[in-house]
């Protein structure tokens, strides 16, 4: 039997010509990126390793790593102002040269850089100190989030131990409706499957209606295959993946493709045209219903950001809900990178939120951690297109937080209550 995408990487990565789920290899790693929050927490593992008696000089390949200032910046705090000293002066010690810093230029939500700077290729290992690392499987990368000892471990050794996931394999028939976004994909499978659904495998996505969707819409299935317990999220390289990364200044890489034979442990079929907005309820992105079924949820904020719902697409989606319309409640739009901020004011959309009455901020993961930026008080609710919505994740514990396509939560900023995109006036 053949191998698939995710074992191949996994087998080339670790020298074996062939590989089994279960089978536990020790991989070379291409990428290894950390942020504002993971990066302390890396720092305080290698002063543990300082005091007992270890030196820590230099990393393994300074050049294969990136750092991002996302959840934390602004800073609202003396502690996360401290955190961003704490991570300029790492790179700094470490030679780290791509360093995407608040204030000076392009910077923006680490799983957005991945792919918007090309940080990360097709068939690459790629390491992140952040749960949502999956996000860049899209481009046919193996993706993982990892924590602080293992990043650090990654970082001094440029290897890393993984067992083979079992693969769950999630074909979509068909072209998505225009009402339909990939993030209602995505809710509705996690509602099948289960937040524990896919602990410990790769969720991967094929079928024509995959082959269909832009990058930036494949980059939302694999963003929350983690709300799902994934290991990785993962889809196959295509033109599209090349022409977007040819348009950002990558064009050599060694794709990986699955052999037409390869091991799934299930597959799950889904027929496009059958798909509907779809909204997950507080407190779990497992508990979902269709759209027009919340018609009557009154709602008190929209929340467009985060690397799950703020890339140029979803800005765009937006857009056509927005113009020439009022919203009825607070609306926070923050794009999620510099680079996308910049080309959404140079194509008109910024001026489409501001004159919709919309605030535009700067790209931060603040309001989607409950950090800063825009959290929730007690009792409020809101409509989001984040990626996680247990209590406190944005704010109070006794607020309330639904996730939604950027269309749903744009329509829902016009009328104040849940609403499915087709049902505005």
């Amino acid at each position: 039997m053949g191998m698939n995408i995710t074992e191949k990487i996994l087998a080339r990565a670790s020298g074996r010509t062939t590989l089994s789920p279960d089978d536990v290899v020790f991989v070379n790693v291409d990428k290894v990126m950390v942020h504002d929050v993971s990066g302390p927490g890396v720092i305080a593992v290698f002063e543990k390793l300082k005091k007992k008696g270890m030196k820590i000089e230099k990393l393994w390949d300074a050049s294969k790593v990136w750092v991002a200032e996302d959840h934390f910046v602004p800073s609202a705090d003396k502690v996360s102002a401290q955190n961003v000293v704490l991570l300029s002066e790492f790179t700094k010690q470490f030679g780290i040269s791509k360093h995407f810093k608040y204030g000076m230029g392009q910077y923006g939500i680490c799983h957005t850089l991945s792919h918007e700077e090309a940080m990360v290729l097709p068939g690459e290992v790629y390491v992140g100190g952040d749960s949502h690392t999956n996000t860049t499987g899209a481009l046919g990368a193996f993706a993982a989030g990892l924590g602080h000892t293992d990043i650090a471990y990654v970082l001094l050794n440029g290897k890393i131990w993984f067992k083979v996931p079992e693969t769950l394999y999630f074909k979509l028939n068909g072209k998505l409706p225009n009402h339909v976004m990939a993030k209602d994909f995505i809710l509705q499978i996690i509602g099948d499957i289960g937040t524990d659904g896919a602990a410990y495998k790769t969720m991967q996505f094929g079928g024509n209606g995959i082959l269909e969707m832009s990058v930036e819409e494949r980059l939302t299935l694999t963003n929350m295959t983690t709300e799902a317990g994934a290991k990785s999220g993962i889809i196959e390289p295509d033109q599209k993946i090349r022409d977007y990364l040819a348009v950002r200044g990558a064009t050599k890489y060694n794709e990986v493709h699955g052999d037409p034979d390869a091991h799934y442990e299930k597959i799950y079929e889904y027929e496009a045209s059958e798909l509907e907005p779809t909204v997950a309820k507080p407190f779990s992105p497992d508990n979902i219903a269709v759209a027009r079924d919340l018609s009557t949820i009154p709602l008190d904020k929209a929340y467009i950001g985060s690397c799950t719902g703020a890339k140029y697409e979803d800005l765009q989606a937006v857009a056509r809900i927005l113009k020439g319309r009022q919203v009825k409640i607070r609306t926070e739009i923050l794009p999620a990178a510099i680079s996308i901020f910049k080309k959404a004011m140079d194509e008109g959309l910024l001026k489409i939120f501001m004159d919709a009455g919309a605030v535009v901020g700067p790209p931060t993961c603040g309001a989607c951690c409950g950090a800063h930026m825009g959290v929730l008080a007690k009792d409020e609710v809101c409509i989001s297109t984040t990626n996680r919505n247990f209590p406190g994740r944005m704010g109070h514990v006794e607020s309330k937080t639904y996730l939604a396509s950027p269309l749903v939560v744009a329509a829902s900023s016009v009328t104040g209550k849940i609403t499915d995109p087709r049902d505005l006036k």
